[in-house]
């Protein structure tokens, strides 16, 4: 067997040590892959697969990317679940002696990117370690990008749900298992199947509470654990020294922009499971995207740091009423200041990414014109600054306290950097004229050389009488005489001849080489000594980190306020009041997102739920009607009120919940094998086993998904569940189909019915959209089949069935009314329904006749009311 090439066998030997990562090797300008590695990337970076010969019989498979436009291609391969081992060049080929060395820098992973380019600049990008002690789950999440960390212990029998909770809430890219949790088939299916996570099996060993100890107390350059808020020997401890140690694996240096740990426990915040955040898109749409969720109506941030720090907010909100009270009065006091927001935006608009910008500042990847921007940022601190001066809220007053203006380091920048900078940090053109006097010496020297290379040229034309005579260069030769070969003859003696091509000959000379010297000398010691002084520029600023780590921080929690007060102005919020009791109670409240995408006015609503009378309203009406509007609209308030918003409503009375539960749709789980009615009730068992007394439940058409007896025996036995005290309590709204659960209001305390009203006329109906007491008369399915545009004979069939139906008894329109029911009598309803539809009447648009044809409705159907 042929022997391979020593290049070859340094490349299998890095290789060796990065098995499950794709190696971009660098020779010279590219980056290359070989063999299976070459294969993969060719396939999925639409490259050209070629060859090389390395010593053996058969060419190695071999694509490459160009070295200076290789993020595009990494971020490809990293958005499809690849790691990619950056090998770099560690020695200036031109001064290696033999083989260039070449060593592994970065080993880049879906979590641990910090490049730009690989990231959405609205989200945080988090690697998560999970490890489990006992009965105990130590869950760690880290964003290198931004230099944050979050962890958790969690423990007891719902301790892996929590986890999966967790894990819906942080959404992370990567995720750390050890051995004993990859068998833990509920944890690692969610993050892979549902999240799209990367799992990244890890040793036992990676996890050993005494490393973990070492490498966090080194990191944080702690005397204790105590000191930083983590318990010893627990699961915590070990998640996070496993997430600290893969960092430092794959990113090898610049962590210092991690330099604190937010200890949290899951009763801080809300709990909002995947299930309740999708069904209520909050952050994103069910079809996916951002526009029509709560967080593209509320974020008018000015900045990726607040964008990333409002969507945290209502990923987690609170549940402190004195913490979101706050965020309330910061909201509040933006809000009667529209002069001083309307300023504070307008320069927030100039402040770049310091968090993300930070991390690579501190890592050393930072570019010149990076720098440049961190000074220009720094230059709209103080009009901010001051707009904070005479606020009154906390809130806004330490923000106010924690923005350093950085004057110094923005001072240092702009005098040094040049104010267009080459993007490339090893060939000049970095250092602004003036700053260094060895700088622009060298410079001129350099200048200089290059108009006297000219100047021989000239003459060497002139002393030959050769006109097509060029004076080139090439990294081989350096600076060389080139002359056709039908001139060769007229070549003057003192020229050396160096090299022989098809159509021309190339000479040196004396002067040229000594010429060379001093200008080639001059570029490379300038290029050196602008580099020199530019990182150590770069070191200054990291070794300031803490400064503007703090300022960026401050800067976030003002956007996203001031992003809140804006929209509050604009959609006409009102500040909701928090109570512990458990009253819910809102006026004319408002479907934040709907109001704002429908083309016609939004109808508001009342609610009423408490701990006692009203903890459950059974919601009728036919669909399309707005029943789940409804319901997600009274969600999406108490949410938006917990994370510190005003709310679309007159009035609101919100009660601290511990968690929105969700039950909306249907759809099935085909990679799990599980039916819609399957996905169903393990969604309602989740919400069961886990809701409390103080949570809110959307409950919308519970059993469907089974015959029509199965179904309604289901769901009575649910809504039962959750209205009884004793075993639930939950205030519950519960939209259905099932009439003859209306009559549960009879039977069971705290259960109150109400309906959508609809207008009928005809064979028409149109819905009113209003929710009042009492029950739906009926379901008006064929004509809301109607409405959808089932053709008409369709229709007709429907209804001759239904008539055979009601005849044979096997179908009842109304429900049926006991005597001695407490639900709203007809007569009640009647009168409320009546008024309601006189309300919504748009006179102003009538004609006469219309109105007269309005009128003799209302009429007819006074008569009928008892």
């Amino acid at each position: 067997m042929a022997e391979l090439s020593p290049m070859m066998k340094q490349y299998f030997e890095i290789k060796e040590k990065n098995p499950d990562s794709i190696l971009f090797f660098r020779l010279g300008d590219f980056y290359e892959m070989f063999y299976e590695d070459a294969k993969i990337a060719s396939e999925e970076l639409d490259l050209v697969l070629t060859g090389r010969d390395c010593g053996q019989e058969e060419r190695a498979p071999m694509c490459g990317v160009p070295y200076h436009s290789c993020e595009s291609y990494i971020a490809r391969l990293i958005s499809k679940g690849y790691r990619v081992a950056i090998c770099e060049q560690t020695e200036d080929p031109a001064k290696a002696k033999g083989l260039v060395k070449r060593d592994v820098i970065n080993v880049v992973t879906p979590g641990t990117v910090i490049d730009d380019s690989m990231l959405d600049e609205s989200r945080n990008n988090y690697l998560c370690s999970v490890f489990r002690l006992d009965d105990a789950f130590g869950v760690c999440f880290v964003d290198a990008s931004c230099g944050l960390l979050h962890l958790t212990e969690l423990s007891g029998d719902d301790a892996a749900e929590r986890v999966i909770g967790e894990l819906g809430r942080f959404m992370p890219s990567e995720m750390l298992l050890s051995k004993s949790l990859v068998n833990n088939q509920e944890i690692s299916d969610f993050a892979k199947m549902r999240i799209g996570c990367r799992l990244t099996n890890r040793d036992e060993s990676e996890f050993d509470a005494a490393k973990s100890r070492n490498i966090v107390l080194e990191h944080f350059n702690a005397l204790s654990l105590e000191e930083l808020g983590v318990p010893d020997n627990s699961a915590s401890l070990s998640a996070l020294g496993s997430a600290l140690s893969y960092l430092y694996e794959t990113r090898k240096t610049g962590l210092e922009a991690i330099n604190k740990v937010d200890f949290y426990t899951d009763s801080q915040y809300m709990r909002l499971d995947i299930s309740a955040m999708r069904n209520l898109e909050l952050c994103e749409t069910m079809r996916g995207g951002k526009k029509g969720s709560l967080l593209w109506v509320l974020d008018k941030t000015k900045t990726a740091m607040g964008k990333r720090r409002l969507r945290g907010m209502l990923e987690q909100p609170l549940m402190s009423i004195n913490e979101i009270n706050l965020r309330h009065n910061a909201v509040e006091e933006l809000y009667e200041q529209p002069v001083s927001r309307g300023e504070i935006r307008e320069k927030l608009s100039g402040i770049k990414d310091l968090e993300r910008l930070m991390s690579r500042i501190i890592y050393g990847t930072a570019s010149p014109k990076e720098l440049n921007t961190l000074a220009a940022t720094t230059e709209h601190l103080p009009a901010i600054r001051s707009q904070l001066e005479n606020c009154n809220s906390k809130l806004l007053k330490n923000i106010h306290e924690s923005i350093d203006l950085l004057g110094d380091i923005g001072s240092r920048i702009f005098a040094t950097i040049d104010d267009e900078p080459s993007s490339l940090v090893r060939e000049g053109n970095i250092i602004r004229q003036g700053f260094s006097k060895e700088v622009d010496e060298l410079r001129a020297d350099f200048t200089d050389g290059k108009d006297i290379i000219t100047r021989i040229e000239s003459g060497e034309r002139d002393k030959t009488g050769i006109k097509t005579l060029k004076v080139r260069y090439n990294k081989v030769f350096g600076y060389y005489i080139e002359v056709p070969n039908s001139f060769k003859g007229e070549v003057p003696e003192n020229y050396i001849r160096k090299q022989t091509l098809t159509n021309c000959e190339r000479y040196i000379t004396d002067e040229l080489k000594n010429l060379e010297s001093r200008v080639l000398g001059a570029r490379e010691r300038v290029n050196q000594l602008e580099y020199e002084i530019f990182d150590e520029l770069r070191r200054f600023v990291a070794d300031n980190r803490e400064r503007v780590l703090k300022t960026a921080d401050a800067i976030a929690r003002l956007d996203a306020i001031v992003s809140l007060s804006e929209v509050a102005v604009a959609n006409n919020y009102r500040r909701p009041m928090l109570n512990e009791e458990g009253k819910l109670q809102i006026t004319a409240g408002r479907h934040p997102v709907i109001e704002v995408i429908s083309r016609t006015p939004f109808v508001p609503n009342d609610t009423l739920l408490d701990n006692s009378d009203n903890r459950c309203m059974i919601i009728t009406g036919p669909n399309m009607a707005g029943k789940s509007t409804y319901m997600r609209q009274v969600a999406l308030i108490t949410v938006m009120a917990q994370i510190g918003s005003f709310v679309p409503a007159d009035v609101a009375n919100i009660p601290i919940c511990d968690a929105v539960f969700t039950r909306v749709g249907a759809s099935d789980d085909l990679s799990a094998g599980q039916s819609t009615f399957m996905v169903e009730m393990s969604e309602v068992a989740y919400i069961l086993k886990n809701a409390t007394s103080k949570s809110l439940l959307i409950l919308d058409e519970i059993g469907r998904g089974t015959s029509t007896y199965d179904g309604m025996a289901i769901a009575r036995a649910v809504l039962e569940y959750s209205a009884d005290r004793k075993k639930l309590g939950a205030k519950t709204l519960f939209a259905t189909h099932y009439h003859e659960l209306t009559s549960l209001e009879d039977e069971i305390s705290g259960v109150k019915n109400y309906n959508i009203a609809v207008k009928k006329r005809g064979e028409d109906i149109t819905f009113l959209r209003k929710i009042m007491r009492g029950s739906a008369d009926r379901s008006y399915g064929i004509e809301v089949a109607k409405l959808s545009g089932i053709p008409i004979s369709v229709i007709n069939r429907a209804k001759t069935v239904l008539k055979n139906l009601e005849a044979e008894g096997l179908y009842r329109v109304t429900p049926e009314i006991k005597e001695d029911s407490a639900q709203i009598s007809i007569s009640e309803q009647g009168t409320s329904m009546l008024i309601e539809e006189i309300k919504l009447l748009d006179i102003n648009n009538m004609t006469p006749m219309d109105a007269l044809k309005e009128l003799y409705q209302i009429v007819e159907k006074a008569k009928g009311i008892n």
